[in-house]
């Protein structure tokens, strides 16, 4: 008998977000029969919770800040002897690159979710990028992650592996067959809708500014999402007086406004590997994305699942939205440009491979 590949997961917790959804669909449907995963949360929270199957086994060490997460993670790490580490959110990745060398028999493995040199602004926590190389693995979802890494941290190119995020196909389409249209969505209007963290890397204020030029437009759009900007969001939409923008908070079911959206847009000043924007063909919906960091024009195929733009240029970004929700669109084109390279089949199959390969070394 085989033995099975112990696997630890690390995330700060399971709320709705991207790399909590990758985490949660790769620990899922890992095969039993060669994989025991395991993940471990800073607090046991979240939405994605209810959607980990049974067997996976959720290990809690209850703390609040991820600087006080270290000792207790490495603890669990000491006690448990899991064959693999697979931590997949920045902060933790970085702080947990010191300490590697202290697990001679473990292998590691850090998944960055940003084009890193972007994102992290914070000295001390670039501190620890020193280290990276102390990974047996980093993955990296895009050409421009993989660069940035070797440019900007000198990460050796033989560390890292590029490998796409999954689309989980079967639970969009389940959770679809039981989504009706979305209340606010106006039947003589076109429903525009955008997503994400209501922060400034997701580029809201430059996208209301593109909504200025749009008001006397039958559009509404519709922003799913929260975070810290929320308030200077909403005050600029009222300075704006943009009466068809609606903020929606966070949805625990994205996807009935994705699927029933004459357009979703992508504001991001800059991404890893936007699960939106797969979730927004998975679902049929063209997209316009702007053209910023982060494989975007890896999974933009032009006219047919989408377009990119630059939302510098209000105007012009404008002029494109009104453009595009006047032209008519194949849903099912849309949904197989992103089936066919993006399934969580192909993906998962890339992820085991690598995680069998990296214990035969």
């Amino acid at each position: 008998m085989i033995k099975k590949i112990s696997v630890i997961f690390i995330l700060p917790d399971l709320e709705t977000g991207g790399a909590e959804r990758i985490v949660t669909t790769i620990a899922n449907h890992l095969s039993r029969d060669r994989f025991e995963p395991k993940i471990l949360l800073l607090r046991k929270t979240g939405g994605y919770l209810n959607l980990l199957k049974n067997d996976v086994e959720i290990i809690d060490i209850n703390t609040e800040r991820i600087r006080h997460s270290l000792r207790p993670i490495l603890k669990e790490i000491y006690r448990r002897k899991p064959d693999i580490v697979f931590s997949g959110f920045g902060e933790v990745n970085a702080y947990l690159a010191l300490f590697i060398k202290l697990f001679p028999n473990i292998k590691f493995i850090a998944r960055e979710t940003n084009v890193v040199s972007q994102h992290v602004t914070r000295k001390e926590i670039k501190f620890f990028y020193n280290f990276y190389n102390n990974y047996q693995k980093i993955i990296a979802q895009s050409d421009d992650m993989m660069a940035d890494l070797i440019d900007n941290f000198n990460i050796k190119e033989n560390k890292i592996i590029k490998i796409h995020n999954p689309v989980d196909f079967d639970f969009i389409n389940e959770t679809l067959k039981i989504s009706d249209k979305p209340d606010s969505f106006k039947y003589n209007f076109k429903n525009v809708v955008a997503i994400g963290n209501l922060s400034a890397r997701k580029g809201f204020d430059n996208l209301l500014k593109v909504f200025s030029r749009l008001k006397n437009e039958n559009i509404i759009l519709h922003i799913l999402g929260d975070g810290k900007d929320r308030e200077v969001l909403h005050q600029m939409k009222e300075f704006l007086g943009l009466k068809h923008v609606v903020f929606h908070g966070r949805q625990e079911n994205p996807y009935q406004f994705l699927k029933y959206a004459d357009l979703f847009i992508l504001s991001s000043r800059y991404e890893g590997f936007p699960n939106v924007l797969l979730e927004a063909g998975a679902c049929g919906t063209y997209s316009l994305a702007n053209n910023c960091p982060g494989g975007i024009n890896e999974i933009i195929q032009n006219d047919i699942n989408g377009e990119v733009s630059d939302i510098d240029n209000h105007e012009n970004f404008a002029e494109k939205i009104c453009s595009i929700l006047q032209r008519n669109y194949d849903r099912d084109a849309i949904k197989n440009s992103i089936k066919s390279r993006f399934s969580k089949n192909i993906i998962l199959d890339k992820y085991e491979n690598m995680l069998i390969d990296l214990m035969k070394r």
